[in-house]
């Protein structure tokens, strides 16, 4: 497998496209990018743990309100579930034989 290099820039608008859908998991961002799910994943998680270093350890009230953390735990839930789903039915059988 190829790794491909994306310009930074490219990362944090997909990043930022993926915020501002609260609606949309990560999965039908990065299918609408041509990316990697778990590449998209892991650009988000980079941007979150930047955030979380920047909002310093008091970071409460600066984290958002109530409304912004049901949203992203209720993203964060689909996530999962899409995981599992995935994890739990069986590929196609014509991509297996390749």
């Amino acid at each position: 497998m190829v790794m491909k290099h994306y310009p930074v820039e490219f990362k944090a608008d997909a990043v930022a496209l993926y915020r501002s859908r609260p609606g949309a998991t990560i999965a039908q961002i990065a299918e609408d990018l041509g990316i990697n799910r778990e590449t998209l994943r892991s650009w988000v998680r980079a941007d979150d743990q930047r955030r979380g270093a920047a909002a310093g350890p008091a970071g409460s009230a600066a984290a958002g309100s109530v409304e912004d953390e049901n949203a992203a735990l209720r993203r964060r839930v689909r996530e999962l579930e899409e995981d599992l789903y995935t994890m739990t039915h069986p590929v196609n059988a014509t991509l297996e034989t390749r």
